[in-house]
């Protein structure tokens, strides 16, 4: 369940790129004018805005945001503007590099996304990076990292609701053997991981809570400093229970000592046309506070605006 709100009535791609003319047009640039049309738009409406943009003014619309804004800001309608094949890709990119490196946010694209938008990630980072996604998280991470991540930036994962019943209780004893013998990058496991559909894994692992009495992510917690371990047991809980995995790294990026903007935004405008609003209530139930409320605290100015309004705090 997505939180977008986009009004009843919408603007043509024309007036739209008239009125983001206007706003970056004198001495200040009019944010409020920029959130009130960018952060209420659909995917299909915000690429119908960029290439009506450029075919008026002569200019990538991206690249006008870019000059006009700054910081956080910035960053959240940047990404926000891009389609969500091309923000993944732009994304992906930016975590096989070195400063920005991220196992953890390759791993989100893999297995939060359906096979096919995975598929068309796959194909704008073609067109935008000229090589494909697999070769670059081949080429910039190693050993089990390497091992787990690229057959799942590689996956073509069933989508149906179908399980093998059968299936689900003897990949269950393999994952409970090898994890309590700490073979965790065994290929048998991996494949496992990275190959069965979301409604198989989920079988599995009930499976596995059910004949061994205990949650796999629970017995993936042996080596409390395994980085390998975490990203294991952060894709078993995101493949079967996304809403959960996106609550805790909402959590953990508001609730410490300076704020992580990186996840943050990252999960706003990557989830707000998708399943936010179940990731708001599940924020909701965890912490008995509303996830605006906690965003309102930790946030200011024009990216505290923009991110509520991509929650659907207040009216289009």
């Amino acid at each position: 369940m997505a939180t977008l709100k986009v009004p009843a009535s919408v603007p043509s791609p024309a007036e739209d790129s008239e009125q983001l003319r206007k706003a970056f047009e004198g001495w200040g640039t009019n944010e409020a004018l920029i959130i009130s049309i960018l952060a209420h738009r659909n995917a299909d409406q915000r690429r119908l805005i960029q290439q009506t943009y450029a075919e008026t003014y002569g200019e990538d619309l991206l690249k006008s945001l870019d000059k006009e804004l700054s910081s956080d800001f910035e960053r959240a309608v940047l990404l926000w503007t891009l389609h969500p094949s091309e923000r993944d890709a732009v994304l992906a990119n930016e975590a096989t590099k070195r400063f920005t490196s991220s196992n953890w946010v390759l791993m989100e694209i893999a297995c939060s996304r359906s096979s096919h938008e995975l598929h068309l990630v796959k194909l704008a980072y073609h067109a935008k990076f000229k090589k494909s996604l697999e070769e670059d998280v081949a080429f910039h991470t190693s050993g089990d990292f390497r091992k787990l991540l690229v057959p799942l930036v590689s996956a073509f994962r069933y989508e149906g609701d179908e399980v093998n019943v059968t299936v689900a209780k003897r990949e269950a004893k393999i994952l409970h053997e090898k994890i309590k013998d700490k073979h965790y990058n065994d290929e048998e496991l991996i494949r496992i991981f990275t190959t069965r559909s979301k409604a198989q894994l989920n079988a599995t692992f009930n499976q596995y809570n059910n004949e061994f009495g205990n949650a796999i992510t629970k017995d993936l917690k042996a080596d409390a400093d395994d980085e390998f371990l975490k990203l294991l047991r952060a894709t078993a809980k995101l493949l079967t229970f996304p809403e959960k995995y996106f609550e805790k790294l909402l959590r953990l990026s508001i609730n410490k000592l300076g704020t992580d903007e990186g996840a943050l935004t990252r999960v706003i405008t990557t989830r707000a046309e998708v399943d936010l609003h179940r990731i708001k209530e599940e924020y909701q139930r965890r912490n008995s506070v509303p996830l605006d409320r906690a965003i309102e605290k930790d946030t200011s100015g024009d990216y505290e605006k923009f991110l509520l309004a991509l929650l659907g705090h207040g009216d289009c």
